[in-house]
């Protein structure tokens, strides 16, 4: 016997409904097919179920893919982490085929591309080098990208034109180099900084006015960039968790504010965790308030999701 005061309730009288008449939201329809050896990358993107993320990851590729057609703006974002898993070469291929009209970096996203433009290698081992200070104290990156950065500043050009002009002519590893293969194909290249979050900030070639100046213009540039994505446009961030969705939110911002429409385009974040800023700024604000369009957030890692959209792309193609 119980001591408790209060008794277990009495579901004899509880109302049910027919399985049939319920029906559910997952049906063997959506379920996932067989993959059969040597069938393609298409017929195994077919193959995925037909719901959540990989409804999502065919929605995003649709939508790229209409963009190219119709002539609209595909830019992607991106942080650091994108370059250092040696993705460069995929961007550079979607950028020949017509699926990428901008590129928009953050701060590190440039130090990696540049340094393995340069020395074919990137990424230092922070934990060993951190405890003597020689963390971030690479001669060449330091002393070069800022020299690129104020002579291009001098000629009125953004960060991201003048890091791959330099480059163009001193790279010893261009083809891995998206800097480079975007400034020789003419396609914007925009970096997005803050000052003291990236390695070059320390050295002491760094000239904070031109650094401000430069990437500001890059902002503008990139403002100009996202006027193109009204009506049928498409935006990815990739791998970036703060500073690239408020830049572009507040490029958003910008463009409505100076009376460009811009509604009715497709948003994607690629991140292997989904973030607080990438799921409101990216995923959702910019829809809001009946803009129309849609967005979507794809959880994986870079260098098997970004690959596994391309192919989806360049079977697109075929």
């Amino acid at each position: 016997m119980s001591k408790y005061h209060q008794q277990p309730l009495d579901l004899a009288a509880l109302k049910t409904v027919g399985l049939q008449e319920r029906g559910g939201k997952v049906n063997t329809t959506q379920f996932a097919s067989l993959y059969h050896k040597g069938a393609g990358v298409a017929a195994l993107l077919d193959s995925l179920p037909h719901l959540l993320a990989a409804d999502s990851l065919r929605a995003v590729a649709a939508a790229v893919a209409q963009a190219r057609a119709q002539r609209k703006a595909i830019i992607w974002g991106m942080g650091g982490h994108v370059i250092k898993c040696g993705l460069a070469p995929v961007l550079a291929d979607m950028m020949h085929r017509g699926y990428a009209t901008a590129f928009a970096m953050n701060g590190s996203a440039s130090i990696h591309d540049f340094e393995i433009a340069l020395a074919g290698h990137t990424s230092e081992d922070v934990e060993a080098v951190l405890p003597d200070g020689r963390f971030g104290a690479a001669e060449e990156t330091g002393r070069e990208m800022n020299h690129a950065i104020a002579q291009g500043d001098g000629d009125n050009v953004g960060m991201g034109e003048a890091l791959g002009r330099w480059l163009d002519s001193h790279a010893r590893h261009a083809g891995s180099s998206l800097l480079v293969q975007a400034y020789r194909h003419g396609t914007p290249v925009t970096v997005h900084v803050a000052i003291g979050t990236d390695t070059p900030h320390m050295h002491p070639a760094a000239d904070p006015a031109a650094i401000g100046s430069a990437t500001h213009r890059d902002f503008r540039l990139l403002c100009s960039c996202v006027t193109e994505l009204h009506d049928g446009g498409v935006y990815l961030n990739v791998g970036s968790a703060v500073v690239m969705p408020e830049v572009f939110l507040k490029a958003v911002s910008a463009v409505r504010n100076l009376g460009h429409p811009l509604g009715a385009f497709t948003t994607a974040n690629f991140d292997f965790l989904q973030h607080y800023r990438p799921r409101v700024n990216v995923v959702e604000r910019p829809h809001a308030g009946g803009a129309g369009g849609k967005g979507y957030a794809i959880t994986g890692h870079h260098e098997i999701m970004l690959p596994l959209l391309a192919a989806a792309l360049i079977e697109k193609d075929a």
